[in-house]
């Protein structure tokens, strides 16, 4: 398809005034989506080059290949989704994330996000590893749009989750990997986002963490907020989601009840179908 003729990029946020306020719309809506990555030759090229080539009108560097990572997406998500999105490595699957986190624009077609967006995506993000457990909880607070006081309210019941109430004091960077993902989870899931996002982080902690993050995701999603969980666990997308999403190469496969998305995906991988569901 030639991508030159797609529409012009609409992005709307959920404050944005043009976008639909009704209480029926949906939290999310994506329509004819895609997203191209370019790389560029030149590795070094700056900011301050780039000012300088408009000025001197200069030409830029020259893109080396172009990627497309998502391909015409078009997608409804409405309140009390539980979406588990499955796909080889490579599929889009932690670039859709990104995509609804506002991490990245779409280079085409146009999508809607109302309501507050907590990304559980990489462990750690947004975290100051000079500053304490605590200070950490109110700085990632403030990143999502919540009050000093209402943050502060918070953190007793992010410490009994966590268990690291005798660490909160002590800088981040002493913490190992599993504190790293215990803290982010609590503050994730604290917060009651409209829309919670996880890439894979369920499928790291011990047993008993696990376990305890699955049932607080339930608690979230007994109060209708949406969840699209990326994991390669499939139990636990079985388990905890009733949607399921099928990317390959950027693109959707297939969009239908948990169980038959998954069955016809782990179909696809099966000898006699080597690489179909990547």
């Amino acid at each position: 398809m030639p991508y030159s003729s797609l529409k012009k990029t609409r992005w709307f946020s959920g404050s944005d005034s043009r976008a639909p306020s009704t209480s029926s719309a949906a939290l999310v809506e994506l329509e004819d989506v895609s997203l191209k990555f370019v790389n560029y030759a030149d590795k070094q090229y700056s900011l301050k080059r780039a000012a300088l080539d408009l000025v001197l009108r200069r030409d830029g560097p020259v893109p080396k290949s172009e990627f497309w990572a998502l391909r015409n997406l078009t997608l409804r998500i409405p309140k009390g989704s539980r979406i588990g999105v499955v796909g080889g490595n490579g599929a889009g699957k932690s670039t859709l994330l990104r995509l609804l986190a506002r991490i990245y624009p779409p280079t085409s077609g146009r999508v809607t996000v109302r309501g507050a967006v907590a990304p559980l995506i990489e462990m750690g993000a947004g975290f100051n590893p000079e500053l304490s457990g605590a200070d950490n909880i109110m700085l990632n607070g403030a990143m999502l749009g919540i009050r000093p006081r209402e943050m502060r309210a918070k953190i007793d019941r992010i410490h009994e989750f966590t268990g690291l109430r005798e660490c909160s004091e002590m800088p981040l960077k002493y913490y190992s990997s599993g504190m790293y993902l215990r803290l982010a989870f609590a503050i994730a899931t604290e917060v009651d986002p409209d829309i919670l996002l996880i890439d894979e982080s369920l499928g790291v902690g011990d047993a008993a963490f696990v376990e305890r993050a699955k049932e607080r995701l339930r608690g979230l999603l007994d109060r209708s907020n949406a969840v699209i969980l990326v994991s390669h666990d499939m139990g636990s997308l079985r388990e905890l989601c009733t949607r399921g999403l099928w990317m390959r190469k950027g693109e959707l496969v297939a969009d239908g009840p948990i169980d038959r998305v998954i069955d016809d995906y782990l179909a696809s991988n099966r000898p006699e179908n080597p690489g179909d569901g990547s």
